[in-house]
C-alpha cells in the first residue's frame, strides 16, 4: 500500500526572539557541547529525535525567525481509504460524490482521513433511528 500523505492541523505559530534575545541564544548554541532540559526543576535527557526538533526550532527562533509547529495528520488516497473501508474504489467515490464521507482534494486528487471513514463504518453498525427490533414487538 502507498504511504499516506500528510496535512497539518493544529499548528501553533511563535513571535520571533527580540535582537539581544536571538544573539544570545545564538551564542550559546554555537557554545553547545550538550543539550540539557529541566522540567519542574528535573534534568530531562531527551530522545534524539525530540532534541533535534528542539534544537532547530531554537536554532530558527536564534536566527530572528518565528516558528511555526504543526501535527501531521495522515490523509488517505480512494485507494488507501477504500482498502480500509472493506469496499470498492468506486463505491468509495460514489460516497465522497454524494458527501456521506467527507472528502478534501488536492488539486483533483481526492485524500480522506482515517477518522472520517472510521466514523461511517460506526454508522454502519448502528440500526436506523426509529427502527426497533423485531423481538420486541412480538
Amino acid at each position: 500500500m502507498a504511504s499516506p500523505t500528510a496535512a497539518l492541523s493544529k499548528v501553533r505559530t511563535f513571535d520571533a526572539l527580540e535582537d539581544e534575545q536571538a544573539k544570545k541564544l545564538a551564542r550559546a548554541l554555537a557554545e553547545a557541547q550538550d543539550t540539557t532540559v529541566f522540567v519542574n526543576g528535573t534534568a530531562l535527557q531527551l530522545p534524539a529525535a525530540a532534541q533535534q526538533v528542539l534544537l532547530e526550532a531554537l536554532r530558527r527562533l536564534s536566527e530572528g525567525e518565528a516558528v511555526s509547529i504543526g501535527t501531521p495528520e495522515r490523509l488517505l488516497n480512494t485507494s488507501q481509504a477504500a482498502q480500509m473501508a472493506g469496499i470498492s474504489n468506486s463505491y468509495l467515490r460514489k460516497l465522497t460524490d454524494s458527501g456521506i464521507i467527507p472528502v478534501e482534494y488536492r488539486g483533483t486528487h481526492r485524500r480522506i482521513r482515517p477518522a472520517s471513514i472510521e466514523a461511517w463504518l460506526a454508522s454502519r453498525e448502528q440500526p436506523p433511528t426509529g427502527q426497533q427490533d423485531d423481538k420486541s414487538q412480538n
